[in-house]
């Protein structure tokens, strides 16, 4: 991936549904090199696919917090599995450093997100759990 596939990557990523002639015009090429580069990027599976972000309905918004976790290293496979099944947790990533999962969870109330950040750290292989409630999004490159 060069400088241009990579320009045309974060163009998609901001907006997906620019016409290429639009793709073009702002890489200042020609429409035939994005579309080959687009078509090259779709063959070679880097670009999986387009998606539509929704904006989050105003009667009902999620609050939502990223779990730092600590486990017993033998239990990850059971914690994960646990994870799997609570869907408040949108996203869990391992992680090098002082934690050993960093998780995204959504719920629509304060208490409902009280009672799951309970729940992950009350599982068995847990030793410690942090939370870290989302406020406002000051920057949001989608994907």
């Amino acid at each position: 991936m060069d400088e241009l596939d990579r320009a045309l990557v974060s163009l998609l990523i901001a907006d997906a549904r620019q016409p290429l002639a639009t793709l073009a015009r702002r890489l200042k090429v020609a429409r035939s090199t994005v579309q080959s580069r687009l078509e090259r990027l779709e063959a070679s599976g880097l670009v999986q696919g387009y998606t539509v972000r929704l904006a989050q309905p105003a009667e009902r918004p999620l609050i939502r917090a990223s779990v730092l976790v600590s486990i017993e290293p033998r239990n990850q496979t059971n914690i994960l599995a646990r994870l799997k099944a609570m869907p408040e947790v949108e996203r869990a990533f391992t992680t090098s450093g002082r934690v050993d999962l960093l998780l995204q969870v959504a719920a629509p109330t304060t208490e409902q997100l009280d009672a799951v950040l309970d729940a992950i750290g009350a599982m068995p292989g847990v030793r410690s759990s942090e939370s870290l409630i989302h406020l406002s999004v000051k920057i949001d490159r989608g994907a």
